[in-house]
């Protein structure tokens, strides 16, 4: 059996998370993707994916197999452009996992330009504040929000820097107060972003001071343009990115307090990232799409001159 067919039909799988989708994408029948995949599987004498009937994961073996695999794959469609003389145009389909509020603020306003300047390119995109499995959802790059674990066979390119702020409403701080030293915090009701049951803490640093205050309140929410909304209501305190509440604090809608601390749920020097596996490092689609967005973030308004909600 032709080994070059077991390889893509694999790869399309672990991309595509099952058979029939294979299939469709090589004009062949379901049966015929799963008599090669198993033959592959045989030859090497390991199984590569772990089926059920709601979805298709790889196994460890197969999680190494497919790194190898999709750069093989890569470096031959790089080779047939070269031989054809081709200017290596980026086409085919990217598959994007981003955070959802950031993807819709300033990935969606791309999609035009990216379809104008690469008409050969299709994206796949994956919305989800929950952290993504690379390998198992065959993402070619991924969006976060962080500092990323360094994993040797990832690739962190940093888009720009993140900073945060702890805002509320004018009226929530008419009623409330604002407060005067991170202690404070634990006695008001803070809005909090669901990173999971042992985050209840935010963290607080200045020049003198470093510390961590524990935090609760009425809500917890894994999306932050839900807390931004409920901060605008009046709800309570809230952290939250400048990227999103820019317009807030220029319109004078959110207030920001204890502005002469830097603040944030984790650690202090963290940014906006796209990951991808380190064999895709040359790949063309996520060179012009990680470089229209960091040019997007890079060109957003800069942090307002900030106002203390001191009443």
């Amino acid at each position: 059996m032709d080994r070059f067919a077991e390889l893509k039909a694999f790869c399309l799988v672990a991309n595509n998370g099952g058979f029939s989708a294979a299939a469709r994408q090589l004009n062949v029948a379901t049966s015929s993707v799963t008599r090669l995949v198993d033959a592959l599987e045989q030859r090497l004498g390991a199984p590569l994916l772990n089926r059920s009937t709601r979805s298709i994961t790889l196994t460890d073996s197969g999680r190494n197999y497919f790194d190898h695999a999709s750069q093989i794959l890569a470096a031959l469609d790089e080779a047939d452009d070269a031989a054809a003389g081709r200017d290596a145009e980026p086409a085919g389909v990217l598959r994007i996992a981003a955070p959802v509020t950031l993807a819709i603020r300033y990935i969606a306003p791309l999609l035009p330009e990216l379809a104008r300047r690469y008409p050969r390119l299709e994206l796949d995109m994956r919305l989800s504040d929950a952290l993504t499995n690379m390998v198992d959802e065959a993402i070619d790059v991924a969006i976060r929000i962080g500092n990323p674990e360094q994993q040797p066979n990832l690739i962190a390119r940093k888009l720009a820097g993140h900073t945060r702020h702890i805002v509320a409403s004018p009226a929530y701080l008419d009623a409330h107060g604002a407060p005067q030293t991170p202690d404070e915090l634990s006695q008001r009701n803070c809005l909090l972003f669901a990173y999971g049951p042992s985050r209840s803490t935010w963290r607080l640093r200045n020049a003198d001071l470093a510390t961590e205050v524990e935090v609760s309140g009425s809500l917890h929410v894994n999306n932050a343009e839900m807390l931004r909304q409920a901060a605008l209501g009046g709800l309570g305190l809230t952290l939250l990115p400048t990227w999103l509440i820019q317009p807030d604090l220029e319109a004078g809608t959110l207030v920001p307090v204890l502005n002469e601390y830097q603040a944030n749920p984790g650690e202090m020097d963290v940014g906006i990232y796209a990951v991808y596996p380190a064999n895709r490092r040359g790949a063309s689609k996520i060179r012009v799409f990680t470089d229209l967005l960091a040019e997007a973030l890079e060109n957003r308004s800069g942090d307002a001159p900030l106002r203390d909600g001191t009443t």
